[in-house]
């Protein structure tokens, strides 16, 4: 089958090259996805780059890249149902701890990860559900039903804050959402009562006008480091900060006073180790969602398998509008 490697940290287009590699055989447990499309995520383009802290080489001598991704059942191993056969799904954690990913033409990986899609929902999609779906869903319902309640997002236009907006919205919540002026109409579009400027020079006192004063039962935020200080001083006793993010500031100074005495809890959101329960509560709401046509995935590109590396580079550059996808049949 012909797959994305690389074997060495370093730029898209140096170390990233198509190979050809023997399809593996469904061990007990597990399936083989014929994937339709495999979604290109920053934590992917990190993993590739060598950025993550304390990683100095590789994990595994060939590694193919990317978690996400979607297409068909085609193979199973002793154990799974053979009525799984011939069905669409969508996959998460592909290539989690293991070499490889879903930039190839096949997948093989435990049943669970691949999940069926329900009825009418493109492989489009499905490719954009593991890490921006599944982190906007537990991030908006992990503290439970936000029906009534007060919800700030911010990067409400970014990959996962979009969703987590679309979803906060239909969960009944009222939603700020802060973005830079040029997402002001994607965050409204999706759902979000009020947007903010994130680049605003005192956060806190343009978000509050657009709650008459009300504070935040829950904060989900991509940028903790950057935020904290806006997010002590608007959200409520006892409200819940969900972070997912803190790329521009990794060792934040903590206002411990005031989320002290507001007895805030802070929620540390990794979708690579959520446990069973969460997952599969975050795939409910995805789904119901989804079934609603309460939430919708935009896709900015979709690159040839040979592209993989402009692919990376195109989630590097930032600004997109929607997912970047690769299409392995081509």
């Amino acid at each position: 089958m012909r797959a994305v490697t690389y074997s060495s940290f370093g730029p898209a287009a140096e170390v990233l090259s198509v190979s050809d590699l023997p399809a593996p055989d469904p061990a007990p447990g597990e399936v083989e996805v014929t994937l339709a499309f495999s979604g290109v995520n920053p934590s992917d383009v990190k993993a590739r780059a060598g950025a993550r802290p304390g990683v100095t080489r590789p994990p595994f001598p060939v590694i193919c890249p990317h978690s996400d991704g979607s297409g068909t059942i085609t193979r199973v191993g002793d154990g799974v149902d053979p009525a799984r056969l011939g069905q669409w799904v969508w996959i998460w954690n592909g290539q989690w701890q293991r070499p490889m990913g879903t930039a190839a033409e096949k997948i093989v990986l435990p049943e669970e990860q691949a999940v069926l899609l329900p009825d009418g929902v493109s492989l489009e999609t499905g490719a954009s559900l593991g890490i921006p779906g599944l982190t906007a869903a537990h991030v908006v319902f992990g503290g439970g039903s936000v029906r009534g309640k007060t919800v700030l997002i911010h990067g409400g236009s970014g990959s996962v804050g979009h969703l987590a907006v679309q979803l906060a919205a239909w969960g009944g919540a009222k939603v700020v959402a802060t973005a830079s002026p040029a997402g002001f109409d994607k965050c409204r579009e999706a759902g979000a009562d009020a947007v903010i400027d994130y680049n605003a020079a005192n956060l806190s006192e343009e978000i509050l006008p657009a709650t008459k004063g009300h504070l935040f039962d829950r904060i989900v935020d991509v940028e903790f480091g950057q935020n904290i200080g806006a997010n002590a001083d608007v959200i409520a006793p006892n409200g819940t900060l969900a972070v997912y993010g803190s790329a521009k500031e990794m060792t934040p100074q903590i206002p411990f006073g005031p989320l002290l005495f507001k007895a805030v809890t802070i929620d540390i959101a990794l979708i690579y180790i959520l446990p069973q329960e969460q997952r599969l509560a975050a795939i409910a709401h995805l789904h119901e969602a989804l079934e609603n046509k309460a939430l919708f995935c935009p896709v900015a590109q979709v690159f040839e398998l040979a592209e993989t590396a402009e692919a990376h580079e195109a989630v590097e550059a930032g600004g997109r509008n929607g997912a970047i996808l690769i299409d392995p049949r081509r």
